[in-house]
This record gives C-alpha cells, structure tokens and sequence, in this order.
C-alpha cells in the first residue's frame, strides 16, 4: 500500500553559486542554488548552519525572518546579511505575472 502521496518529482540542471564575505559581524559562507522550482525563488544555504530558506527580493526585506532562519545573532548582522543578499538574489517575474502584464 502507497503511504504517500507524490507531489512532484522533477529533475533539472541547475546553477550553484558559492559566495563567501567576511564584515565587522563575522564570517559568511552562502550557496545559492538557481532553479525554476518553487516560483524561480532561489534556494539560499547557510553553509556554517546549513540552514536554508527559498529567498527573493521581497522575503529579503523581512530582517526577523532572515535573522530566525539564518539564525543571526542581532538585527545589525541580519541587516548585512540582507545587503548582500540584495546585490546577489536576482529579481524574478513570475510567468503568469509576465502575461498579465
């Protein structure tokens, strides 16, 4: 008897970008995984906690949530996390979002 339900089961190339920065808070080490899984929201890897989150522009405005997930220690260091991020999470369109638009 089949105990669960498949929800998807895809395979696809895709790109893997490692970026490391050192500031005034600490050391940093992130991989960011490029997909057009999950809305095209990259996957975003802590690579000191291995923690994860799918992130995009707007989900990188949200300090508290990247300070939980990342598990930064104060909102200074979120802040520079976020600025970083900024400058690396590529801004998406969504397909149905283009066609209305």
């Amino acid at each position: 008897m089949n105990q669960y339900e498949r929800l998807y089961d895809e395979t696809e190339q895709v790109n893997v970008r490692f970026i490391g920065f050192v500031s005034e808070h600490g050391r940093y080490d992130f991989g960011i995984i490029y997909t057009q899984m999950f809305f095209g929201k990259p996957l975003v890897v802590s690579m000191q906690t291995g923690r994860s989150s799918l992130l995009s522009q707007d989900d990188i405005e949200n300090l508290e949530d990247l300070q939980r997930v990342y598990n930064l220690r104060s909102r200074n260091e979120a802040e520079e996390v976020a600025t970083f991020l900024r400058h690396n999470i590529p801004s998406f369109i969504l397909e149905s979002e283009a066609e209305l638009g």
